[in-house]
């Protein structure tokens, strides 16, 4: 990862064992993909998921990085400065 981008040094979790979306587990929708908080691990449903709560909860929080939990990927994604700041070994 590249370490010159303003906002990893927020980073405090880098992995996790879930695999749901808990918001859309608990009402019984559908997730595409997720992507997981690396401020505070917390796991949510991508963009292309009808309820987007990765997004959302980046717009309650204004923790700007977000990883792919999805197997076999490690991208970083940044929402303030809207660019992929680097990878994570899956």
């Amino acid at each position: 990862m590249n370490e010159t981008y303003t906002h990893v040094d927020q980073i405090k979790v880098r992995t996790t064992t879930k695999h749901v979306c808990e918001e859309c587990f608990k009402t019984g929708d559908k997730w595409v993909h997720l992507r997981m908080c690396m401020v505070c691990g917390k796991v949510g449903c991508c963009d292309s998921s009808k309820n987007r709560h990765a997004t959302k909860h980046f717009h309650s929080t204004k923790h700007p990085l977000v990883r792919s939990v999805e197997p076999g990927e490690g991208w970083v994604w940044c929402y303030i400065d809207e660019i992929q700041v680097g990878e994570i070994a899956a």
